[in-house]
């Protein structure tokens, strides 16, 4: 795997339009919305919830889908409604082009943009990023975060060590005839950093032990451990799991 400099994040975001929130090391308690109970014993929602970094929309706006074939838009302080083929961020074409070398003037990036199926569309997070060399970035809804019902977020991985473009997701719109609200201040996105080493072929590199008769008296072990000795302990001290993984990640942590 890759080694990471020291003076080389792990990635690096760059904000495009002007005033889009930055995007922020994803939170272990579901930017506050895990519930207390699992919080507190449930370190395995914890881990997966901070996996990553929230990607919040560059401004709030909203969607409105006839059911059929057309989508509608509307954005913060405008009480109009345009219908959606290709939309540019509001005032950043001219801004773009003053500030892009030639040869890209012309090309700023559009903010939403619909496809073939009418119910479907991309967003754009108003930022692009890169990732060090072997890095990748997974693209999704963020985990353990409500989301809306209204639209489905499809996932991507993007080799953005080696494609230096916006970073950006494909919805389905799911709920016609009502405005859908994106929020600049709550995220739609968390991205998660993906080596290319444990994807594609390497995946194909499994195991199965086909019956429960074929377990190994090590396998019962580790279930024994895992399962019925702490069950089976009335005084047993709850989250121990979590406890214990906490211990040992502070361990690794101040031994790296």
């Amino acid at each position: 795997m890759d080694q990471i400099s020291l003076d080389t994040p792990l990635v690096k975001f760059y904000r495009f339009l002007p005033g889009a929130r930055a995007p922020e090391r994803a939170d272990r308690s579901a930017a506050g919305s895990m519930p207390t109970r699992a919080f507190r014993y449930c370190e395995a929602m914890r881990t997966a919830s901070a996996l990553g970094w929230y990607v919040f929309p560059p401004m709030s706006f909203k969607l409105m889908w006839d059911g059929a074939n057309d989508v509608v838009w509307n954005y913060e302080n405008n009480d109009n409604w345009y219908s959606l083929n290709a939309a540019q961020f509001p005032n950043f074409a001219q801004h773009f082009d003053t500030v892009a070398p030639p040869q890209v003037q012309g090309y700023s990036p559009p903010f939403l943009g619909s496809f073939k199926d009418p119910a479907g569309l991309m967003l754009w997070s108003g930022f692009v990023a890169r990732t060090a060399p072997g890095w990748s970035l997974l693209i999704r809804p963020p985990a353990n975060l409500t989301r809306s019902l209204s639209y489905e977020s499809y996932e991507g991985i993007i080799e953005t060590d080696r494609w230096f473009g916006p970073l950006f997701v494909n919805l389905r719109l799911t709920r016609p005839n009502v405005p859908i609200e994106f929020d600049a201040n709550y995220p739609f996105l968390q991205v998660q950093p993906v080596h290319r080493s444990v994807y594609g072929d390497a995946l194909d590199d499994f195991g199965l032990v086909e019956r429960i008769e074929d377990l190994t008296p090590s396998d019962w072990e580790d279930f024994h451990k895992t399962v019925s000795k702490p069950m089976a302990d009335p005084h047993r001290p709850r989250g121990e799991y979590a406890v214990n993984t906490r211990k040992r990640r502070q361990n690794e942590e101040g031994n790296s």
